[in-house]
């Protein structure tokens, strides 16, 4: 099956909670399958980058575009670092993040590093 952003997108949308609620990864990587593609489990956000390469995913900068994941490092309190998908105007967790990639005042505070991966 080929990647159809479509699909993780929606998904993202239909189950995001009221808040986060920690699942950040596992909502990502669900969403990702729903998109035709299997991403190897891994326990913490912030390791999700060299799964995401393997199933195809390539890294970019820029403007996020519809159906990129970002990867974002830890901070103090969130040893596992996040990680979210970009529907088109927004990114979406485990709940529907309101100010951008960074899924709260305390990790847009702290700036910790990122990456933004694509899949054609």
């Amino acid at each position: 099956m080929s990647w159809d952003k479509v699909s993780p997108v929606n998904y993202l949308q239909w189950h995001a909670e009221a808040s986060s609620h920690g699942r950040c990864a596992r909502y990502v990587r669900e969403a990702i399958q729903r998109g035709g593609i299997s991403i190897a489990h891994t326990y913490s956000a912030k390791n999700y980058g060299d799964s995401l390469i393997r199933a195809g995913f390539y890294e970019v900068s820029g403007s996020p575009q519809r159906g990129d994941v970002i990867v974002i490092q830890p901070i103090a309190r969130h040893p596992d670092g996040h990680m979210a998908m970009y529907d088109g105007t927004q990114w979406i967790s485990d709940f529907k993040q309101q100010h951008g990639f960074y899924p709260g005042q305390a990790y847009r505070t702290a700036k910790p590093s990122y990456k933004m991966y694509r899949h054609d």
